[in-house]
């Protein structure tokens, strides 16, 4: 039940603070947020971060070149989309490798709960289904959204978390309950006017706002709404990628903060909360463009890395003799699969269990591969390099 409606008076910048709603959750009285609309008022100065901005920006620029001109993009991009759904996960709590998702896509027992790979196996599904939505010339809107939380939420821990659905009840953030939160979102029937201002805001072709700013100001915006019971988190930081994508300053969804989040949640955690409780959008602006300067330069290195790996590999394999010809079969599809077993690739190549067995051998002997199992029967054969590349900074959190 609605109470009433206190205005926050605070900071410099009181056009740009939001209302705090006093309302009762189960007998208890709490106070919900309920954000100002985007963009934000007095407008951003841009002087305070102008030269982050054009590093991310050139960051961007760069990354969106490289990718498109690598002889494997496509097989960079089905990797580096499961490192980002690996690492969002991990955010949110799960603890599953790459390895993990790269044995359960190929019908192997992960290491972990199933439903921790599960859930970011679903997340591979959303950012596919998402850009072939907007490829196929659907808006960047709220149906959207719904469709890939549906996706994101159809299995796994989040299974029973109204996939798809608006939220219809109070959620927090911290703490036990919404009474001793450290954050509590709209209230669910301040959520659909909310939603129908964000929605706004994504259809809008303001000028002065370029899309790495708006992608910025969005995904502070999301994560305040918090419109879903379970993976706002996830969705919200999928949500600056799909925008890029969007607006073209990408063409291929390969820019993912969540590794630099990860590696500083605490920065992250206190500069939404300032935006929220004193407008402080510059900072957060700050912090962002050096996170997606950081993430898009790490990221074309990465795929740099990977192209210079997979050319002295296929050197190395074409020097042995008559047996290379399968073993550079092999050796592509372990682009695709850097994890894999003998009758797997057999099934997969069209070719005899026995030639498969000898070309997976000659590149461990070549130092390329490296079994995992140490067993005679049922082993699995790692691209091991391709692997410690993609990995970094993907260590699980502390559980």
């Amino acid at each position: 039940m609605l109470i009433k409606d206190e205005a926050i008076v605070a900071g410099a910048f009181p056009g740009r603070l939001g209302t705090y709603v006093e309302t009762s959750v189960g007998g208890e009285k709490v106070r919900a947020f309920v954000p100002a609309p985007l963009p934000p008022d007095p407008p951003l100065d841009f002087v305070q971060f102008l030269t982050l901005y054009d590093r991310a920006r050139g960051a961007i620029g760069r990354l969106d070149g490289v990718t498109t001109i690598l002889p494997s993009a496509p097989l960079f991009l089905f990797m580096y989309v499961r490192k980002e759904a690996l690492l969002s996960s991990q955010i949110e709590g799960t603890q599953s490798s790459l390895s993990d998702l790269l044995l359960f896509e190929n019908d192997e027992m992960p290491q972990v709960p199933l439903d921790d790979v599960t859930e970011v196996s679903n997340y591979v599904a959303a950012v596919e289904h998402g850009m072939k939505r907007l490829r196929g010339g659907f808006p960047l809107s709220l149906r959207l959204l719904r469709e890939m939380h549906e996706i994101l939420l159809k299995s796994g821990h989040g299974a029973n978390k109204q996939a798809g659905e608006f939220r219809r009840s109070q959620n927090w953030i911290g703490g036990t309950r919404p009474g001793n939160a450290l954050f509590v979102p709209p209230p669910p029937h301040r959520l659909e006017g909310c939603l129908d201002a964000f929605e706004r805001f994504l259809h809008e072709d303001d000028p002065a706002l370029p899309p790495l700013i708006r992608a910025g100001l969005a995904h502070v915006q999301f994560e305040t709404i918090h419109p879903f019971l379970d993976g706002n988190g996830r969705l919200g930081r999928l949500l600056v990628t799909l925008m890029l994508c969007d607006a073209g300053a990408l063409r291929e969804p390969v820019l993912y903060l969540s590794l630099f989040l990860k590696r500083r949640r605490d920065d992250y955690y206190r500069l939404l909360q300032e935006v929220r409780q004193a407008g402080a959008w510059e900072a957060w602006m700050e912090f962002f463009l050096t996170g997606v300067a950081e993430t898009a330069e790490q990221a074309a290195e990465t795929a740099k890395e990977l192209m210079a790996l997979f050319d002295a590999d296929r050197l190395a394999i074409a020097e042995r003799g008559r047996a290379a010809a399968s073993a550079l079969r092999v050796h592509e599809l372990m682009q695709r699969r850097p994890l894999v077993t003998a009758p797997a690739a057999a099934r997969e190549l069209k070719l005899s269990l026995p030639t498969v067995g000898k070309a997976l051998e000659l590149m461990v002997s070549a130092g390329i591969l490296r079994e995992t199992t140490g067993k005679r029967r049922n082993r699995i054969f790692a691209y091991a390099k391709y692997l410690a590349l993609l990995d970094k900074g993907t260590e699980p959190l502390p559980a």
